[in-house]
């Protein structure tokens, strides 16, 4: 057992913020459910790593894993006694921070107390938001243009029926005009030239 007491922080991975004590003499790291550090993400061996509690700290030792193990960006190629700070990665998408319990200042953020505080940073931020959103003025455009074709097509359509109202009324005219030539017997007052019959 370590005379300290250490952790790791997930950075990066499927559950982000969460810690790991370490409080073990010897811990494994995978993805299998038997591990007693398992992180469920496909690049982690199914038995990835160990961790051994040695000389007031922890060793790490990659396993034969297929995708690496890495510490501040270079893969392990043997046993390394982690300080603290130090950034652990496993595979390309798994990230942990290796830390002192209760010192991290991050660390703290995962616990109920200073879950508090988080909230005020996030209050200042407001104002940087509003010009993000200026800066995705040109995604207005293609929504616009959904709208252009739509207004088009209404443009279109009040023109089509405007044309068949006239249609219509000039069909009604025409029809009572002929009704009333016929009426008044007075084709050839007005259509002589069709009929041989006329004077």
């Amino acid at each position: 057992m370590t005379s300290q007491s250490y952790q790791l922080m997930l950075r990066v991975g499927p559950e982000p913020g969460k810690v790991f004590e370490l409080s073990k003499a010897e811990l494994h790291v995978g993805r299998d459910v038997n591990n007693e550090i398992m992180i469920n993400d496909a690049e982690l061996s199914r038995r990835h790593a160990r961790l051994v509690s040695q000389g007031g700290g922890y060793v790490l030792e990659d396993l034969g894993s297929t995708n690496g193990t890495f510490v501040n960006g270079k893969r392990l190629s043997g046993p390394h006694a982690l300080q603290p700070g130090e950034t652990i990665r496993f595979g390309d998408t798994v990230t942990l921070s290796y830390e002192i319990a209760g010192f991290d200042p991050n660390a703290t953020v995962a616990s109920g107390q200073a879950a508090a505080p988080a909230p005020a940073p996030v209050a200042a931020p407001p104002a940087q938001p509003a010009s993000g959103y200026a800066g995705q003025v040109p995604a207005g455009p293609d929504s616009s243009s959904s709208s252009g074709p739509l207004a088009n097509l209404l443009g279109n359509r009040s023109l089509m029926i405007g044309c068949a109202a006239l249609l219509v009324v000039g069909a009604c005219v025409g029809i009572a005009g002929l009704w009333y030539i016929d009426s008044n017997e007075l084709w050839c007052d007005y259509f002589s030239f069709l009929f041989s019959a006329c004077p």
